[in-house]
């Protein structure tokens, strides 16, 4: 019995659970001939946290189009990888991190005339944690800033989906694989795996993939909700709730998707954030052009 033969039986018993190394797919043939839109998966290796004083080491892309019935992706994936040099030496932590040197990306550059072809073809671009990879990128090309962008870690409700984390490695191993994270382009073929997995779907027919939430979700815009002027007291309930802490701004905040979600998150925080008392929201609208950018939205407030 060979390798393949041992997992499958294993997978067929209820107390085993197999996970088998994740293999690229550069084709995935052909689909069911109705309309498709083109994604490309974007991850970026770089020299720290900070878009304004950290540089890119490495950038990976995958394009392909998605066929729009049925979520899956169709046809041959293009792909890119290129290390750039920062003109500095990389961290230590970094290079534990991505396993990148300073030899690597000696004398390199990333090749933007590729990039922005690229790019230009696309209607959405995806990254895992696109509030990181989206300034980095605009940064570095204005290619970036004229495309619609979408969030795979805060776009999917993964809980809903039975997930316990949004962690792409977590994600990946539910789904059955393992890979050698921390390096960008392999990064992108699994988040390619991952959002191309059939997802709990209430359609007749079941279609429903993180790709087709994704592109969905970029049609309509999202209001980010600023708890200003939130006690300190709350911070744990803000935080269960999913509100995230801007350390820049000193504000705790959260998106909604829909006017219904906006005014049932104002009553929450009146009551539970504010206690009754009368309180200044911020809200800023973001549609998919903006979201994820060092750009704001337009601005605006409510008084609870």
């Amino acid at each position: 019995m060979n390798f393949d033969d041992m997992a499958d039986q294993l997978s067929a018993h209820p107390d085993y659970k197999v996970k088998r190394r994740l293999v690229p797919i550069l084709n995935f043939g052909q689909g069911s001939c109705g309309p498709t839109k083109r994604v490309l998966i974007l991850d970026t290796e770089t020299t720290g946290l900070d878009w304004r004083a950290e540089r890119i080491i490495e950038l990976a892309m995958l394009a392909v189009d998605v066929d729009m019935q049925t979520g899956m992706p169709v046809g041959e994936v293009e792909v890119y990888e290129d290390f750039e040099d920062p003109g500095c030496a990389i961290p230590p932590e970094i290079v534990k991190l991505t396993g990148i040197t300073d030899q690597d990306v000696k004398g390199q550059s990333l090749n933007e005339a590729k990039i922005k072809d690229m790019v230009s073809r696309a209607d959405l671009i995806v990254a895992h944690n696109a509030g990181f990879d989206r300034p980095f990128v605009e940064n570095r090309l204005d290619v970036f800033e004229h495309k619609a962008w979408a969030c795979s870690f805060q776009g999917i409700n993964w809980k809903a989906q039975g997930l316990g984390s949004a962690k792409l490695e977590f994600l990946c191993s539910e789904f059955g694989w393992f890979y050698d994270a921390h390096r960008a382009q392999v990064d992108c073929h699994a988040l390619l795996r991952v959002l191309s997995s059939p997802l709990q779907s209430d359609k007749p027919d079941g279609s429903n993939t993180g790709l087709l939430q994704l592109f969905k979700a970029a049609e309509n815009a999202r209001t980010v909700v600023k708890a200003f002027g939130s006690p300190f007291e709350t911070k744990d309930k803000l935080k269960a709730r999913g509100y995230r802490w801007d350390a820049e701004n000193r504000v705790w905040y959260t998106a909604v998707k829909s006017d219904e979600a906006l005014n049932a998150e104002a009553e929450w925080l009146k009551s539970e954030v504010y206690s009754g008392r009368s309180a200044r929201i911020g809200l800023e609208t973001q549609d998919a052009w903006v979201q994820f950018s060092n750009r704001s939205g337009k601005s605006g407030d409510r008084v609870l």
